[in-house]
């Protein structure tokens, strides 16, 4: 979990506050990211932070400031289907 990153001004402790989500991980960012809302599918941009939540994952593209909602695969890959403006909003979506 070297490569594990959480948000800048943000404690894991804090992130499970927020989502309620007392195993809530900080994930390496190395893995596969696909868009599978509206429209269609197709890679996203790397992440930069990856927050896990059993099988529901957050990510935070590089040079995106929104934060995105997804499935979080057995091989490591995630399918996100949901956008939001920041990170607090979208724990709280969880």
């Amino acid at each position: 979990m070297a490569d594990a990153r959480l948000p800048h001004g943000w404690t894991l402790q804090q992130i499970r506050d927020v989502s309620g989500d007392r195993e809530a991980v900080a994930l390496e960012p190395d893995r596969l990211v696909k868009w599978v809302g509206v429209g269609e599918g197709h890679e996203m941009p790397h992440p930069e932070i990856v927050l896990g939540f059993h099988s529901l994952c957050l990510v935070k593209p590089v040079d995106d400031d929104d934060w995105y909602m997804g499935s979080l695969y057995d091989d490591g890959s995630i399918d996100c289907w949901e956008a939001y403006g920041d990170l607090y909003e979208a724990l709280r979506g969880l």
